[in-house]
């Protein structure tokens, strides 16, 4: 349990250990007290709880095998009583399922078996910085900026969820429509974490070669291919203790997934050409706005690497789900492009109003941003009328039949919208989506409009 510091008078960090193996406990505490930390003993699940109830930690490091039930037990305890208290676990060497399981019930991390001291000295050092900001709310009001905009049910559901996987090191998968923001969501998953002093590395892998992808992502040595002239270190290495966004997550090659599945288990990589092996320490966030189920299940993408990314899933809502948005959105854009642009708009007038509010968005949040600039940018001020905005009028029951339709559906229709309005123009359509070139390319192969 905690204690003062005699001199100092500061608080020392405390941390309960429960395993029934004395060799355990012993390595385990022993590296704990070289660190400077209070070591607090259990040998059972009821033994830890009794512990917990009692004192007061800054983190549980639980085994999975106990005398009188395993880790997930525990786990399942402290999340529904004590939620604020950080667990981790240490499983079997090569027991990932076990691993992801106590993730999915909201362990902080996992070691295994036999212990890699370096490795556990590092999970117990995030565990303890993430304890200076372990309340939920505290963590919520801290993502309550102009970035996340909305006070629905559903926003207030997303942010909340967002505080609760920042407080975890699991790989987390972030669903979401083209334009709802996923890189958002990823960006507050980082910063409301005990990473968040290290770099945000975001790749898009819908924007990069074949060919190149497993350079970008692992790095090269000299002489790995014709133009490999110098080492090259990949975005794993960069983000090595920090994050990793992996946006378009279903467009990594088949062939470059095994070696993306390990990394993700075990945190050991090769560069290209290389046969020495690197380990890295990078927390994934991956996104995808593609049917990876179905593509996993039309084996294009690997069952075993979709279930390791989504140890964690995190669902973004359609702006068409939550049209009470709708007016906080349009108003927050108004005003930031009025400033740049230094036109002397305020708002919009009552006809743009209802054109902002009975349009179905297919595109979503950036659709809505870019019409709003468009308002801006035409109208002569002081109010954004509708004429401004661009919409296109919407036959009677559009927006509704607009929500019946599939992902795939929507994605083609917005493809084929934005196509039009650049007059068939693939790289301004593709600019306007946030996509890179290829990616459009592949997505108008995939909908039969090439």
């Amino acid at each position: 349990m905690k204690r003062k510091d005699q001199q100092a008078g500061a608080t020392s960090r405390s941390v309960l250990i429960v395993d029934d193996e004395e060799d355990i406990l012993e390595l385990i505490e022993l590296t704990l007290l070289r660190m400077g930390l209070d070591v607090d003993r259990a040998t059972t699940v009821k033994g830890a709880i009794e512990k917990v109830q009692a004192g007061d930690y800054d983190l549980c490091l639980t085994d999975m095998r106990l005398p009188d039930g395993d880790g997930l037990d525990l786990i399942a305890w402290i999340q529904e009583n004590r939620p604020d208290l950080p667990v981790a676990v240490i499983t079997a060497h090569g027991n990932v399922e076990s691993a992801v399981r106590a993730l999915k019930l909201g362990a902080f991390d996992f070691v295994s078996k036999p212990l890699d001291l370096g490795v556990l000295r590092k999970l117990v050092g995030s565990a303890i910085r993430l304890g200076d900001r372990s309340d939920i709310d505290s963590a919520t009001a801290n993502i309550r900026g102009p970035s996340l905009i909305g006070s629905s049910a559903a926003m207030e559901q997303l942010r909340e969820m967002i505080a609760r996987v920042a407080r975890s090191q699991a790989p987390v998968h972030i669903f979401g429509e083209s334009g709802t923001g996923k890189e958002l969501v990823a960006r507050l998953v980082h910063a409301s974490g005990s990473r968040r002093d290290g770099p945000f590395i975001a790749v898009n892998c819908g924007a990069i070669p074949t060919e190149l992808m497993e350079s970008e992502l692992f790095g090269h040595v000299k002489g790995a291919f014709t133009d490999a002239r110098a080492d090259r270190v990949g975005r794993f290495e960069l983000a090595d203790g920090s994050t990793l966004f992996l946006d378009e997550i279903a467009n990594v090659p088949l062939n470059l997934q095994a070696k993306l599945l390990r990394v993700l288990e075990t945190g050991d990589l090769e560069r290209v050409g290389s046969s020495t092996t690197r380990r890295v320490n990078v927390r994934v966030l991956a996104a995808t706005n593609a049917d990876v189920n179905a593509e996993a299940a039309a084996g294009r993408f690997r069952q075993d690497l979709l279930f390791r990314l989504n140890t964690i899933e995190i669902h973004i809502p359609p702006l068409r789900d939550r049209r009470e948005d709708v007016d906080l959105l349009a108003h927050h854009f108004v005003h930031g492009y009025a400033q740049r642009y230094r036109k002397n708009i305020s708002g919009f007038d009552p006809a743009a109003m209802k054109a902002l509010h009975e349009h179905a968005w297919p595109g979503n949040v950036r659709e809505l941003d870019h019409a709003v600039e468009r308002g801006v940018l035409l109208s002569p001020g002081p109010a954004v009328r509708a004429a401004d905005l661009g919409l296109r009028a919407q036959a009677a029951g559009g927006a509704a039949k607009l929500e019946e339709m599939s992902l795939d559906e929507v994605e083609r229709y917005l493809i084929q919208r934005t196509l039009s309005r650049h007059e068939g123009n693939v790289s301004q359509a593709a600019k306007a989506l946030g996509l890179s070139r290829s990616a459009m390319y592949r997505r108008l192969q995939k909908h039969g409009l090439e």
